[in-house]
């Protein structure tokens, strides 16, 4: 069953913080391909090569950079981020390499399963095969290639899953750190802001000049262009490819055993949960509940609704949708397949406690239609047609704008390309798509293109995706004269002064009230904070406020504030949290608790993931890793 990794919002996190990149659709191939081009470090003996390293920094660079913004294109380049996506495909084959060890399974009747509860793969609540095949054909793969791939992130899926759910956390230990986010402290704040200090500085007389000196490119102009540009992609020519009934019937009779589908059942239930000295109690609840389904069956969703401890079929009277062989632990899965539709079992005893059944549907196995299966096979075979178009087309799209330089009409004319026009941006600036892409930003602002006047030469912005472009205007980057600048600058370097005479009158006046002197300061209204709820609160004024002894009161703290100001703290009031328990806790009260049981799941991951790097002996190639040669 995956409804716990579909639905496990907490698996989700941890595996989001463990695992930087997306497990989603790298699959087998992933992990033991090599190219030749030098490995960057080794998993068990099996090689991780530079191409497959280069092209999952260039994903996450991709992925980061609309989030940087304007910020220096290096930190996508860092030594940092150049471990952590090595880290992340060590820790993928690891994790491949135990769910190999571990003999981890995933049947057809589970992918089946699991591709059909896929929103995004449903229309009016059913599945579409006309948006599967669209999926598939998307990600430029053939439907087994897609299969396999989503097959091994399952059992990567399946092996993580059982490490965070063995995660167990210290009950003393949740509640006193449940205590500390929850404690409320009584605070009045004063706030000593840098426009009251502004009238006692005084400038240095070349203290504006030596400002713009130091920080010239703080005030450039940056370069900016507008580009032409035109994108050759697979995509256009699926969109092109016609497919005859022919075709799509000899693909249709090639393809038999893809076309047979499992027998599939439809059941409901209602769980009694049982362990050790509570079996007897919980047997006896469900035998009673059996004894009135005999008497009414048809009250059986109601009784789920009320009585059943499986949360999510109770919600839905017990449904728990298709499924076929092997999606059930083994006790269940034999009960289902014995039953007659809307036949009611006897009582089926699991690890999961007393499951009272009853099988709602049955969907014998079938060989799926030709006209169920015609949009799949119609994609499929689109698809490999313009891969075939793609390939035949893109050298020769290479060579022309490489040839015919100085317009980009030739490859517009022949490919029949739409011409596009991009808005003003900035060298390694923010940037609409495609020229979020480094290569081509850098391709744009290159002497060839910039000063020459040329095309680009044809970039991969993405998977079968190639993008030429050529400056249509240019700006250069501009520096404004110092007399312009001057009262800007001034403003600046008032606001710093102002702000550290703020910051020493607030440390003085601290100073003071700690020592028991009155200071008139105009304190705002008193309210209630806590660690885990300070709105509009610093977390640098959140850590002095709970830093501060508060055995004798008032007490006081200070903070410095962005912008310069200085807060000062008076703490009239402690209010410990009293633990109630689970039942009845609050809303924040929960929330915090699970993600106090996240972290604990994290470093147990975490610890389980050194464990197999000490297992599967892990070496790296420093050079290669630290090399930025491409």
């Amino acid at each position: 069953m995956f409804e716990y990794v579909r639905n496990s919002k907490r698996f989700i996190k941890i595996v989001l913080a463990i695992i930087i990149l997306p497990f989603a659709l790298w699959g087998v191939d992933s992990y033991v391909r090599t190219s030749g081009s030098g490995d960057i470090a080794t998993v068990g003996g099996t090689p991780i090569d530079l191409t497959e390293f280069q092209e999952a920094l260039r994903e996450q660079q991709e992925r980061l950079r609309p989030m940087l913004g304007n910020a220096n294109p290096e930190m996508l380049d860092s030594p940092e981020i150049r471990r952590a996506v090595l880290d992340t495909l060590i820790n993928q084959r690891l994790l491949a390499m135990n769910a190999l060890k571990s003999k981890l399974s995933v049947s057809d009747a589970q992918l089946i399963e699991f591709i059909s509860a896929v929103p995004q793969l449903q229309e009016n609540g059913k599945f579409s095969s006309e948006r599967y095949a669209e999926l598939v054909a998307s990600q430029n793969m053939s439907k087994e290639m897609f299969e396999a791939r989503l097959r091994q992130d399952l059992l990567m899926q399946q092996g993580l899953a059982a490490v965070t759910e063995a995660a167990l956390t210290g009950h003393s230990s949740a509640e006193r750190w449940l205590g500390m986010q929850l404690e409320e402290r009584e605070v009045a704040e004063a706030l000593l802001r840098p426009e009251q200090y502004a009238g006692q500085v005084k400038l240095a007389p070349d203290a504006v000049k030596n400002y713009f000196e130091a920080n010239r490119k703080q005030f450039e102009t940056p370069e900016q262009v507008r580009v032409e540009f035109v994108v050759l992609s697979q995509e256009q020519f699926a969109s092109q490819a016609v497919v005859t009934e022919e075709e799509l019937g000899k693909a249709y009779a090639a393809q038999a055993e893809r076309n047979k589908q499992p027998e599939m059942r439809r059941a409901s239930h209602i769980l009694i949960t049982a362990s050790g000295a509570d079996a007897e109690a919980a047997q006896a609840k469900a035998e009673e509940l059996l004894a009135q389904l005999k008497k009414n069956p048809a009250d059986f969703a109601k009784l789920a609704s009320q009585h059943s401890h499986d949360p999510g079929s109770a919600a839905k009277g017990g449904d728990l949708d298709w499924f076929g062989r092997g999606m059930m632990v083994k006790p269940f899965e034999d009960a289902v397949f014995a039953l007659k539709e809307n036949q009611i079992s006897d009582l089926v005893r699991s690890d999961f406690g007393f499951h009272i059944i009853k099988l709602t549907g049955v969907r014998a196995e079938r060989v799926q239609p030709f006209e169920e299966a015609k949009a799949g096979i119609a994609a499929e075979l689109k698809r490999q047609m313009a891969a075939r178009k793609y390939t035949e087309a893109a050298e020769s799209f290479v060579n022309m704008v490489y040839e015919q330089s100085d317009s980009l009409k030739p490859v517009i004319e022949k490919f029949k390309l739409d011409p596009q026009q991009s808005d003003w941006f900035i060298r390694n600036g923010a940037a609409m798509p495609p020229f979020t892409n480094a290569k081509l930003m850098a391709a744009v602002f290159s002497d060839d293109v910039l000063k020459n006047k040329r095309n680009s030469e044809a970039i991969e912005v993405g998977p079968n995706t190639l993008v030429s472009a050529r400056v249509i205007e240019h700006r250069p980057a501009a520096l404004p004269s110092l007399e312009s600048l001057q009262p800007t600058i001034e403003k600046i370097l008032v606001r710093q002064e102002a702000g550290m005479l703020a910051a020493k009158d607030g440390a003085d006046k601290l100073a003071r009230l700690q020592k028991g002197e009155n200071i008139s300061l105009s304190w705002g209204a008193a309210r209630h904070v806590s660690r885990a709820s300070a709105p509009q609160m610093s977390p640098a004024a959140v850590s002095a406020v709970f830093r501060v002894d508060v055995a004798k009161l008032p007490a006081y703290a200070g903070a410095e504030m962005p912008g310069g100001t200085y807060a000062l703290y008076r703490i009239g009031g402690v209010k410990k949290y009293a633990a109630s328990g689970t039942v009845g806790e609050s809303q924040v009260a929960r929330a915090l608790r699970q993600d106090y049981e996240q972290t604990v799941a994290e470093q147990d991951l975490m610890a389980w993931i050194a464990a197999l790097k000490e297992r599967h002996e892990v070496t790296i190639n420093k050079k290669l890793l630290e090399s930025k040669e491409r």
